[in-house]
Parts: structure tokens; sequence; C-alpha cells
């Protein structure tokens, strides 16, 4: 086997590579750690997560059933007063649905109740 220069001559250049102690300035170091504080306290700052208060979502829901089911009343029963009836009797109920939530917002402290968290990513908790 034959040796190679140029194997040699890389190796060479390797560790003198390998023996350089290149240490950053104290002002870079300084500037970058004031950087890095300021960053992080921004990130401190910013809520940890979203909140979506989801409180009217039952009351939505109920209106929207109760309104299909009154137009739905009115469309499939031929006797019109007997389908006036059951239409009154749905915009009632889906009335008083409203009336209920908005008691319970007031009384019960649904909103807290009723509020889905969402974390963020990549913020400090």
């Amino acid at each position: 086997m034959k040796e190679n220069r140029s194997n040699v001559e890389i190796e060479e250049i390797i560790r003198a590579s390998m023996k350089m102690t290149d240490v950053p300035a104290p002002e870079l170091n300084h500037k970058l750690k004031a950087a890095l504080y300021q960053q992080e306290a921004v990130l401190r700052s910013q809520p940890a997560m979203y909140q979506l208060s989801l409180w009217y979502l039952p009351m939505v829901l109920n209106l929207i059933t109760f309104s299909l089911l009154a137009l739905f009343a009115l469309i499939m029963i031929e006797n019109i007063y007997l389908s006036y009836f059951a239409a009154g009797i749905c915009f009632y109920i889906g009335v008083a649905g409203i009336l209920l939530t908005i008691a319970g917002v007031k009384r019960a402290n649904i909103k807290e109740d009723i509020t889905v968290r969402i974390e963020k990513r990549g913020v400090l908790a």
C-alpha cells in the first residue's frame, strides 16, 4: 500500500482547524443575551392560550332546531289552524330557550363553564 500525500495534508488541515479556539467578543455575547431576554419577555407577556367562549351555542342550536320544526309544521300539516298552532308552539319554545340562556348567563356564570381553551404553540407557560 502506498502512502497518499493528499491524505496527510488533509489530516494536517483538520488537526489545525480543531485547535482553533475562537471565542466571540463579550459585547456580541451581551447583545445576543439581551435580545434573547427581550424576546422571552415578549413571549411571557402574551397569553398562553386562546379562549373561545361557547355560551351562545345551546341557544343557537335550540333556535335553529325549533325554527326548522316550525317551518316543517307549516309545510307538512294541511290543516291551517293546526299548522299555525304547532308553529306557534315551536316559536314559543325557541324564545324560551333564548330567555333561559340569558338567565343562565346572568345567574349561573356559564360563560366560564362553557369555554374552550386552546394552547398556543411555542409560547412559554
